[in-house]
């Protein structure tokens, strides 16, 4: 759920609190996220928190992505559809489709990428001439894949999204070679042009398995990179929260030295006021031992005055 302003709701509405962590820039996506899932963590809502804790910060380009999906929806909606169009020619094979539609593609994915940099660059973070690069990619992946297609148009994508190498224009060109055998194949039946094109089904077969394999390879080393960027960013969140806490302690250390300094300050001067007061009591008792005994004397002339006098 999501208030007027645009915040997020409770805590305990954790797709609410996705939306708003990858609504975020990459600088502020940490610590934001270590809040919410500290606070789902003081509701007692484990899972919450996991969830919350799990998710990935996004790449300066995934964030444009993410932000174009949200300012723009009217456009992110016809995108959309232009790549369920796309796909469905492709798998069809049908050339003129696949001609017209991979134009579109390129005049739209070129102009949504500058709507991104746009955008980034009105909130306060532009683009690089590769980041931007790497805006383009994500619409393109967004157009060939169904599954980058769902994330963008939930706007958490969290890195580059990369397109299926065999989906695109090189689709188009090689659209009407591979409609031509399958007319070939009805009217060669001889034992050599069944093994050619036995071999063609191979070969594509293994072309597509690379394919599958390298995209799944660049897909787990953005996901490594995505991890190490996030242990990096965690790693810097507690180095400054740490740095913090020792700036703490040390003001603490400076106020009770300080403290002590005047205590001791004051120890000597009481000391001093001290020492003063006994020497004055001592000269006291010794004054008072004096009188004393001056009063003695004279009590003893004042007797043996009066005896003499009888």
């Amino acid at each position: 759920m999501r208030r007027e302003d645009g915040r997020a709701g409770p805590v305990d509405d954790v797709e609410a609190v996705l939306d708003e962590l990858y609504a975020l820039p990459p600088s502020d996506f940490v610590a934001r996220r270590e809040e919410r899932a500290a606070a789902a963590r003081t509701a007692r809502r484990a899972e919450d928190a996991r969830r919350i804790h799990a998710a990935r910060r996004p790449t300066l380009a995934a964030w444009a992505a993410n932000l174009l999906r949200r300012s723009r929806p009217d456009e992110a909606r016809q995108f959309l559809e232009l790549g369920q169009a796309l796909r469905e020619a492709y798998a069809t094979l049908d050339p003129s489709g696949l001609k017209e539609l991979s134009a579109q593609r390129r005049r739209i994915v070129s102009e949504l990428s500058r709507q991104a940099a746009q955008l980034a660059r009105t909130a306060g973070h532009p683009l690089s001439d590769a980041v931007q690069r790497d805006v383009e990619t994500t619409l393109r992946a967004v157009l060939a894949d169904p599954e980058a297609a769902a994330v963008w148009d939930a706007a958490r994508v969290e890195g580059v999204l990369t397109p299926p190498s065999e989906f695109g224009a090189e689709a188009v060109a090689a659209a009407p070679a591979r409609r031509e055998p399958a007319r070939t194949r009805t009217s060669r039946t001889d034992p050599v042009a069944k093994r050619e094109d036995e071999a063609a089904v191979r070969r594509r077969a293994e072309r597509e398995e690379r394919a599958a394999r390298a995209r799944e390879e660049a897909r787990a080393a953005d996901a490594r990179l995505r991890e190490r960027r996030d242990a990096r960013e965690d790693a810097r969140a507690a180095l400054e929260r740490a740095g913090e806490r020792e700036r703490e302690a040390g003001e603490r250390v400076a106020e009770l030295e300080e403290q002590l300094g005047r205590a001791r300050t004051e120890r000597e001067r009481t000391r001093t006021e001290r020492a003063e007061a006994e020497e004055r009591d001592a000269a006291a008792v010794d004054a008072l031992a004096g009188a004393e005994r001056e009063a003695a004397a004279a009590a003893r002339r004042a007797g043996r005055a009066e005896r003499n006098g009888t």
